[in-house]
């Protein structure tokens, strides 16, 4: 299996697959395939996995794609402006937020997790639920914009604005922490919580928002 990825403005993963070989892409990602390619929609997980995915607000169902006859290939992107990460998993599982996962190749297991922490669950940002990815294979992360890469010692930590987490590790402490002060939460602009997150472990950060995709769009169309 051979993979790469290519574009500036909103990038795409090319993914060669030789027979038998399979991969599984987002909803709505899948761009082109050629002969050969056989895809259909499965639920990650089965029927525990489908009730965990309803909550998390992710898509019930993904694209899963299979080299069945002779070898192929298949593009597919996230259908917003941003940056692809390759994720490799032999340095470590990686849990996504919502809408930054958008394929995977290799033995890949997509499961559903519980936030570790109330406080986090319900003002953190990132959600109660989260999706995380074990295996052995490669993720491919989107970020709105552009990536900021952090890799946390242990016992370092960042805090993050909401929206703007994409992926981290694992084993990353992921918490909340107040902004602070009357004239912060009511001027600031970020609310009453900042994600707080503690290594040791990767993180990586979007420089847009999530839910700016409207701005983001339009920044695109004033650059053509």
């Amino acid at each position: 299996m051979e993979y790469s990825i290519s574009g500036v403005i909103a990038q795409i993963v090319t993914v060669k697959l030789e027979k038998n070989e399979s991969c599984w892409i987002g909803p709505g990602g899948l761009i082109s395939f050629s002969g050969g390619i056989d895809w259909t929609v499965k639920i990650p997980g089965g029927v525990a996995g489908a009730v965990k995915r309803m909550m998390s607000g992710e898509s019930l169902k993904m694209t899963y794609v299979t080299a069945s006859n002779e070898p192929g290939e298949i593009n597919f992107n996230s259908s917003l402006p941003g940056k692809i990460y390759d994720w490799d998993l032999k340095n470590g599982d990686v849990i996504t937020t919502r809408g930054s996962f958008i394929g995977a190749v290799g033995e890949i297991d997509i499961s559903i997790t519980m936030a570790k922490k109330a406080g986090a669950a319900l003002f953190g940002g990132a959600g109660l639920i989260l999706q995380t990815i074990t295996g052995t294979g490669n993720v491919f992360v989107h970020g709105l914009g552009d990536f900021i890469e952090y890799d946390l010692k242990e016992g370092e930590s960042i805090q993050v604005s909401t929206g703007n987490l994409a992926a981290f590790s694992r084993n990353i402490d992921y918490d909340i922490k107040s902004v602070g002060g009357i004239s912060k939460t009511l001027f600031g602009g970020e609310g009453l919580f900042m994600t707080k997150l503690t290594g040791p472990g990767k993180v990586l950060l979007q420089s847009m928002k999530k839910g700016s995709e409207g701005a983001a769009l339009a920044a695109v169309m004033s650059s053509v």
